[in-house]
């Protein structure tokens, strides 16, 4: 954890009673913001909180897919906790979604996309991360509007698993959506993260300097 920081849950204090989707509201249990480190090299962004997230009020926890990551994170050396842990013990990343409010039936609409945005905006603005992992279609296709000079609907998420993709001040490193992640492709993005971003000074991308 960053020493200026108190907590990983919602590190920035950001609205945790926000009514901006009236539909959302209710459906939604909390409204599930980022968690982490807030001196991450490394942030993960998701399409949106889980039924399990949404409980917890924690991103990625409680579930099956919650547990895949946190074993990536361990893997990679992020996590120091159990993986079936409501509350992850992180280093160096943080892990957030595009939209904060879970609903049951559906995905996120544009619109809900798009009011959440400043949120993410704000996380990965304040955080000054190296490298972005977007986690699914969706995450990477927007993420792409705002971080590379490719169109969004150039980018296929199978095809680009655990690759690096040059962006505009970040590099990305798409991942497949953790529901449908076969253990081959999370071995795949393990190994290319070791052997293609953490075997070389991926901090040249923004000229930072080591902590």
């Amino acid at each position: 954890m960053d020493a200026h920081q108190d907590t990983f849950e919602n590190p920035f204090s950001m609205d945790a009673e926000c009514t901006n989707c009236a539909a959302l509201c209710e459906t939604r249990s909390n409204v599930v913001h980022g968690y982490g480190d807030v001196g991450a090299e490394f942030v993960f962004v998701g399409e949106m909180p889980t039924e399990s997230a949404d409980a917890a009020g924690v991103p990625f926890v409680g579930d099956e897919a919650g547990e895949r990551l946190q074993r990536i994170l361990g893997e990679l050396g992020f996590a120091r906790s159990d993986l079936d842990t409501l509350e992850p013990d992180l280093q160096n990343v943080f892990v957030t979604n595009l939209t904060r409010c879970h609903h049951p039936e559906r995905p996120p609409s544009d619109d809900e996309v798009v009011t959440c945005e400043p949120y993410l905006n704000a996380e990965i603005r304040m955080i000054n991360p190296q490298i972005i992992v977007p986690i699914g279609q969706r995450a990477l296709e927007e993420l792409a509007v705002e971080y590379t000079t490719r169109r969004p609907d150039s980018f296929d998420v199978d095809e680009e698993h655990a690759t690096t993709i040059r962006g505009r001040g970040f590099e990305l490193v798409p991942m497949v959506e953790l529901d449908r992640q076969t253990d081959a492709q999370t071995e795949a993005f393990v190994e290319h993260m070791v052997e293609n971003v953490f075997s070389r000074d991926y901090r040249q991308t923004k000229g930072r300097q080591s902590r």
